[in-house]
């Protein structure tokens, strides 16, 4: 399974591709996608919106995961986040992709084993999960690869759920 992980953001979006295989997971790319700062909203979002498309055309991912809008103090930054997630969702699913979406405490939980993990908490078990020698940088991308850790691990438990039953 191929896995495309997401943390949504309209400045700053990071995307972790994580390939399962019979030894565990590997990490095949990750990295962010950043727009102008002075650019206009929508101009943005259609900059976010065909680096993404290209991305998928280029990996074709198996699936995907999106973090869940997780609402902060700071309207402005939700409502911004908002737009790239409703955006990159649009992308997936022009893909014909699968998407799950998982709230931070579920990534956390899931990479970390424990929801209230801090970030070098998650950035050093994102390593240790993926064989890396050093912490994904940026932050985007270390969080995006979490993001689909999670998706395959909660895959597999859905699926040793399934068996079962």
């Amino acid at each position: 399974m191929l896995a495309l992980g997401i943390d949504p953001g309209t400045a700053i979006t990071g995307y972790g591709l994580v390939r399962e295989t019979a030894d565990g997971l590997a990490v095949v790319d990750y990295g962010v996608i950043t727009t102008p700062a002075g650019e206009s909203l929508e101009k943005r979002l259609l900059l976010l919106y065909q680096r993404l498309t290209e991305y998928l055309l280029l990996h074709r991912p198996e699936s995907a995961a999106v973090e869940k809008l997780f609402f902060q103090r700071n309207v402005t930054t939700a409502l911004a986040v908002g737009h790239a997630r409703g955006v990159i969702l649009l992308a997936l699913a022009q893909a014909g992709l699968p998407v799950a979406e998982y709230t931070p405490l579920e990534v956390k939980q899931a990479v970390a084993g424990y929801g209230g993990a801090d970030k070098h908490q998650m950035q050093e078990m994102t390593r240790a999960l993926l064989g890396l020698s050093d912490i994904p940088r940026p932050d985007d991308a270390a969080d995006a690869l979490g993001i689909a850790i999670c998706h395959l691990s909660t895959g597999r438990y859905h699926a040793l759920l399934d068996q079962g039953s």
